[in-house]
């Protein structure tokens, strides 16, 4: 799996206020409806929300990877948020999260979905991968970074 095939430079943002997991999905639902237009950012919260209440996506080492499928989204669309201060994201580890990527696919991309996320969550078990991260300074250089081949 490619990130540069689900992720944008528009849909990769630094140093996002968190407050609370409940913002940041709603920043999340915003910002997807904001670049894909057919999702509605009620919609995407609510689904995201409803995905939330069947456990964490909160993996651990700072990272969560929320995901939820859309009737609306037209193809896996990815959303990568640097915190510029760790929240609680109810993860595994009980450690605040300072990296989110978002995943939101077509309702009907069970396999393809599954898929996505375990190579997402292989990626960011890489330490180095993760200080590259964590010292970017702006949503470019993170998008640079994302992107780069494994």
């Amino acid at each position: 799996m490619i990130i540069k095939n689900i992720l944008t430079p528009e849909r990769t943002l630094h140093g996002v206020q968190g407050v609370s997991k409940k913002k940041i999905l709603e920043t999340i639902a915003e910002q997807i409806s904001e670049h894909v237009p057919a999702i509605n950012a009620k919609d995407l919260f609510n689904n995201l929300i409803n995905r939330e209440r069947l456990g964490t996506t909160g993996l651990g080492n700072g990272i969560a990877l929320p995901h939820c499928r859309s009737k609306a989204c037209p193809e896996p669309t990815g959303l990568f948020i640097r915190l510029s201060e760790p929240v609680d994201f109810d993860a595994v580890d009980r450690e605040p999260v300072d990296l989110i990527f978002a995943l939101i696919v077509p309702e009907e991309s069970t396999q393809e979905h599954l898929d996505i996320l375990k190579a997402l969550a292989q990626r960011f078990t890489d330490d180095y991968l993760l200080g590259q991260i964590r010292s970017a300074n702006s949503s470019e250089s993170l998008y640079q970074i994302l992107t780069a081949p494994a």
